[in-house]
């Protein structure tokens, strides 16, 4: 690799195992889950032990009240798992707008949908893991009671939440944030030790009732009574009714490796739809301008099919076959000439989010990522629990002649992926880059450059990355040469250098090393750990 693509001053070397591993944004929450493999657990188990430490290790960036999706691979076949919560059923376009709202505001009660993580551990443990819930949960148990190191990553993110807040601190909804998440008055510093005995409460109760309380007993009493309290419109009704969904995942081929993402409600479809523009376009060098011109313009007609029908299933408007086909990918390869075009309404913007991977020395390997949304979700805090509810429904149209318009029950667009690779049939592995809307946007390029460019997985993580905003309106990373930004900028490209890291998502990837075992790579842009046995 051309070291000067490479934007940060240390590259991490490529991680190689023969029993097992588990590559996350935490090394914290990585060694939870290898912890696991060692004790005679599989991946589904590491992966458990992974999401639940990465809640009390990284809550910045997700938590109980957040959503979940998940790829597991076993004997070759591929199994989804779409954990995500819909809108309440005492919601709707007229309330929010009685709130005095004109879009589905980011934070506070209203973007609250229902949480889908406790219950995904539930029913992946159910159904494909060994060891129990209450022993999974055994190392994010003690990150909670006895403290844990607050990394440099996750203390930059927690003070950017808390200053972003300030003007809104003396919200009823929102007060509570800053006692249970700042309680000296300021964000955790680098290596401060932080401890949450709240959420080691909530955490017990989930494992030792396998999610039973949460969505129908104590838990979800103060979830209720708190959004009684505070004008919300979730209810205990909402949660006891929600159940994850087990789905096929789809895919498309690309250079001779197939690409699977789960179906909507998750953006997944943007990547795949972007690669099936691109897979009959020659990309030829990381050097060369007209590669870089020619994915972000497949990139954007990508999005501007994906924001304008994905949404939850039962209320879309085109089939996924349809979204998927040759014929549209055609249609739209067309549309990319010399200049950059302007794809008029589309407007992605950045979250947060955290993604691991998993695998064992039986083969099996899952692909699992769990999010907030916005850094600590809606920052409404329920008493007495540690949990910070998600603002997923922020995603939602006010709009009600938009496919993804808000609804009483309906699930909305979803920005978190995981990702997937097989070759004939055959699993490779996981992956996944996540960040809001970056994250289609890092699978296409992760993708691009281990099977375009040839990179090693690792390799694929560092090189440097390209983020569309909006209009012609893009942002590259600081590795990225000059003559490319100028280039691009020649084609009509607005184009600028951003000096933050956090905007190019941080992704990591477990593969199938040929001479036996695995291979593993993790994000030099995050406090990433491979955790290998």
């Amino acid at each position: 690799m051309n070291e000067l693509l490479f934007p940060y001053p240390s590259r991490r070397s490529l991680v190689y195992s023969s029993r097992g591993m588990v590559a996350t944004s935490q090394q914290l929450a990585a060694q939870a889950g290898l912890d696991m493999l060692k004790r005679g657990g599989n991946a589904v188990d590491a992966a458990i032990a992974t999401a639940m430490a990465l809640c009390i290790v990284e809550p910045c960036s997700n938590g109980f009240g957040g959503d979940a999706f998940v790829i597991v691979s076993k004997d070759d076949k591929l199994y989804g798992l779409n954990s995500s919560g819909p809108a309440p059923m005492a919601i709707s376009i007229e309330k929010v707008r009685a709130m005095g709202h004109e879009t589905m505001p980011a934070f506070g009660v209203a973007p609250i949908n229902v949480p889908g993580i406790p219950r995904a551990w539930a029913e992946l443990s159910e159904r494909f893991g060994s060891l129990p819930l209450t022993e999974l949960a055994g190392p994010a148990l003690a990150y909670a009671e006895d403290g844990f190191p607050v990394s440099a990553v996750v203390a930059a993110g927690w003070r950017s939440a808390f200053e972003r807040l300030l003007p809104y601190r003396n919200d009823e909804a929102i007060s509570l944030w800053y006692s249970t998440y700042a309680p000296k008055g300021r964000a955790p510093l680098p290596g401060e030790t932080w401890r949450q005995k709240d959420q080691a409460r909530t955490l017990r109760a989930i494992a030792e009732s396998r999610a039973r309380d949460y969505y129908e007993g104590e838990i979800a009493d103060k979830i209720d009574a708190h959004m009684k309290k505070v004008g919300g419109f979730l209810r205990k009704e909402d949660l006891a009714a929600f159940k994850p969904e087990w789905v096929d995942p789809v895919s498309v081929s690309y250079r001779g490796c197939e690409v699977w993402e789960l179906p909507p409600n998750g953006q997944g479809l943007v990547a795949l739809m972007a690669l099936n523009i691109l897979s009959e376009m020659e990309l030829v060098s990381r050097d060369r301008v007209s590669d870089w011109h020619t994915q972000i313009e497949a990139m954007k007609l990508a999005f501007t099919d994906g924001m304008r029908h994905i949404t939850d299933p039962k209320a879309m408007d085109v089939s996924v076959a349809e979204l998927l086909s040759k014929k549209l990918a055609a249609q739209r390869r067309g549309l990319i000439g010399a200049r950059a075009i302007d794809p008029a309404g589309v407007r992605p913007f950045d979250k947060g989010t955290v993604y691991l991977c998993a695998a064992d020395s039986d083969g099996m390997m899952v692909s699992f990522i769990q999010s907030n949304y916005e850094s600590f979700g809606s920052f409404v805090v329920v008493p007495e629990t540690g949990i910070c509810l998600q603002d997923r429904g922020a995603n939602f149209s006010l709009d009600p002649a938009h496919a993804n318009c808000l609804a009483p029950g309906k699930r909305t667009y979803h920005t978190i992926i995981p990702g997937f690779l097989t070759k004939d049939g055959k699993a490779q592995g996981p992956f996944g880059v996540m960040g809001g809307f970056m994250q289609p946007q890092g699978h296409a390029q992760v993708v691009t450059n281990m099977l375009d460019y040839a990179l090693n997985p690792q390799a694929a993580l560092d090189a440097p990355r390209w983020q569309w905003v909006s209009g012609r309106r893009v942002i590259c990373e600081r590795g990225v040469p000059q003559h490319i930004v100028t280039g691009l900028a020649d084609l009509g490209h607005e184009v600028e250098y951003s000096m933050n890291p956090g905007a190019f998502g941080r992704g990591q990837i477990i593969q199938k090393n040929p001479m036996g075992g695995y291979i593993g790579a993790t994000e030099p842009r995050a406090d990433g750990a491979v955790a290998a046995w």
